[in-house]
């Protein structure tokens, strides 16, 4: 960390710690509001419309997980979070929460990830492009990306399915394990993404072009291309990267609407499902995977942000 910021190292280790607590201190804090707020839903977790159990089972496994006291399953719980041991699920018994994330959060990553790659290589050469090329081209490319920020996620999953899986019969229309289930989703997660990352992109541009020093190098005979890439792009790049701490973050954690789409068994199937069935343990441990990734992925950008940017280590130094 010294030598990857120089002098400013040692301010830099500072503020990443500082930065690590408020995370730490963030994510008890969603632990504690996430299990008021569960406990405090009336109905029966160890009960479903699908499920009875005897008196004496659901009485056994009240005794068991002392659902009863809410202090003291708070006590359990947490006591298992410290050992990142989220306990066990009233959904599916055979199964504990970190089995069930086991198998969902590599869903759910790939695609969100998958997604957000999609939206970088879609949102930025749009946005250059049309921030750059004025008129009718860039008039479309502005029109497209409006377009892939009003139109939800459900609708475009609904048309992709409809064209590609019903019509033209060339992607699965659900289901996961193949390589040909990914393309669908992942457009559907990324569109929205991208076109807000294009209207950042066509800004910075903007707002870039018009500065002294590009001028300055257009006057001196530099060309054009380079000026662009090489002196403008940088710098209309950087509210790009601000935001895509938190898009990335975002993608990971709220693709339940197009998990549920496509039938993709990532975490947001299962944070549905714990919601609907007062499941405080699948549901806690959804949430605080959801909170850790926000948390860590917000203070990676901002590490890179500071790398790049001298201005915010000033800042990180106050």
């Amino acid at each position: 960390m010294v030598s990857l910021f120089g002098r400013d190292g040692e301010t830099m280790i500072r503020y990443v710690m500082r930065r690590v607590g408020l995370g730490v201190l963030t994510l008890a804090c969603v632990y504690a509001v996430t299990f008021l707020m569960t406990v405090s839903v009336p109905g029966n977790p160890l009960q479903s419309s699908e499920r009875r159990l005897a008196p004496e089972v659901e009485a056994a496994l009240r005794a068991r997980y002392d659902v009863d006291h809410n202090g003291r399953y708070f006590l359990q719980l947490f006591s298992g979070l410290m050992r990142l041991d989220f306990g066990p699920t009233f959904q599916y018994p055979d199964w504990s929460c970190n089995e069930i994330l086991a198998q969902a959060l590599p869903v759910s990553v790939l695609l969100g990830l998958s997604a957000m790659l999609t939206a970088v290589l879609i949102g930025v050469p749009l946005g250059a492009w049309s921030a750059v090329r004025r008129g009718v081209a860039g008039a479309a490319a502005t029109t497209l990306a409006l377009l892939g920020t009003c139109v939800p996620t459900f609708i475009t999953g609904a048309c992709l399915l409809l064209c590609f899986g019903v019509w033209l019969k060339i992607a699965p229309v659900g289901g996961w394990g193949t390589i040909s289930a990914l393309p669908l989703p992942t457009i559907t997660l990324a569109l929205p993404f991208a076109a807000y990352i294009a209207r950042l992109t066509r800004v910075g541009m903007e707002e870039a072009l018009r500065q002294d020093f590009i001028r300055t190098a257009l006057a001196r005979g530099i060309p054009e291309r380079r000026v662009l890439w090489g002196h403008a792009f940088p710098v209309a790049f950087l509210p790009v990267l601000s935001y895509l701490g938190p898009a990335t973050a975002q993608a990971l954690t709220g693709s339940f609407v197009v998990e549920k789409v496509f039938s993709v068994p990532g975490m947001g199937q299962h944070f549905v499902n714990a919601a609907l069935n007062r499941d405080a343990g699948l549901l806690i441990a959804c949430v605080t995977v959801y909170a850790a990734l926000v948390i860590a992925f917000n203070l990676a950008v901002d590490l890179v942000h500071a790398w790049i940017d001298p201005r915010v280590r000033g800042e990180a130094a106050t």
